[in-house]
């Protein structure tokens, strides 16, 4: 079976060597190896795909013998994981996803879509995947969040997206899934808040625009970043050409941020992250 090793300790000589011994020391073969010390902190980062067969949690035992006490330690079998969409009326980022998962681009099962509006599930009935509307008609933010939180209760999975799902969590849904919900926007905040970001964009004359994707926690937009690209615009384009290269950023940022969530390959901490 494939292994995935991932350390987050304070650092010190020869932990590589030490703990590159240990897992040969079960047999097993190392696919990739990844390393960075964060000398600011202190902290060594390790992620190592291995081949081999072991009782994961002696191995796991072994190698937090060789750390320090705050050493964090995961080891798991990789596998397929599960996510569930949240979206609500853009269908770029959505489409794009059920897109890559037809084509077999993520590794991952889409258990279901949910939204506020049904506008999207003609969409999602395209690609046989359910699609559950939790509307917010006459409902508080409250009550219709728990009911949101009801239908995903049903769906038990690893991760949450949010493809363009434009309603803010509030920080009892956000702790219920605390590390799990990655969210995409465009890069144009703080600077352009509010309605039609690409208007206003367009009216200041900006020259790049870009999209971010990251975890959600409960700084609104700030929580640690995955991934971010940019395109380059000018004075030749109106604010819904801006629209439609922002939005093309936008999937393709969103989509190689889950790819690397899937594929275990974030640490954070500090509300940052380090990407292998």
């Amino acid at each position: 079976m494939n292994i995935i090793l991932k350390i987050q300790t304070p650092d010190k000589k020869g932990l590589i060597a030490e703990i590159t011994r240990v897992i040969f020391d079960f047999n097993l073969n190392i696919l990739t190896n990844d390393e960075f010390v964060d000398m600011e902190n202190n902290l060594f980062f390790m992620r190592s795909e291995m081949l081999g067969e072991c009782d994961i949690d002696i191995l796991k035992a072994e190698i937090l013998k060789l750390l320090s006490k705050e050493a964090q330690v995961e080891i798991f079998e990789a596998k397929r994981r599960k996510i569930v969409i949240l979206c609500t009326k853009e269908n770029h980022c959505l489409g794009d996803l059920l897109i890559r998962y037809d084509s077999g681009e993520l590794n991952a099962d889409i258990l279901a879509i949910i939204s506020n509006y049904d506008s999207l599930k003609p969409l999602c009935q395209k690609f046989d995947l359910p699609f559950i509307c939790v509307s917010s008609e006459n409902l508080t933010r409250e009550e219709h969040e728990e009911k949101v939180l009801e239908a995903l209760r049903k769906f038990p999975c690893d991760y949450i997206v949010l493809a363009k799902y434009m309603r803010i969590l509030s920080p009892k849904f956000v702790e219920e899934f605390e590390g799990k919900i990655i969210n995409i926007h465009h890069s144009f905040l703080p600077a352009f808040i509010g309605a039609n970001p690409y208007k206003q964009a367009y009216e200041r004359g900006v020259k790049i625009i870009g999209a971010t994707a990251h975890f959600v926690n409960n700084a609104l937009d700030e929580g640690p970043i995955i991934y971010q690209d940019i395109t380059k615009v000018n004075h030749a384009m109106s604010w819904k050409d801006m629209q439609k290269s922002g939005r093309d950023v936008e999937k393709i940022v969103l989509a190689k941020a889950l790819n690397l969530a899937l594929e275990e390959k974030i640490f954070t901490y500090n509300n940052k992250t380090i990407v292998f």
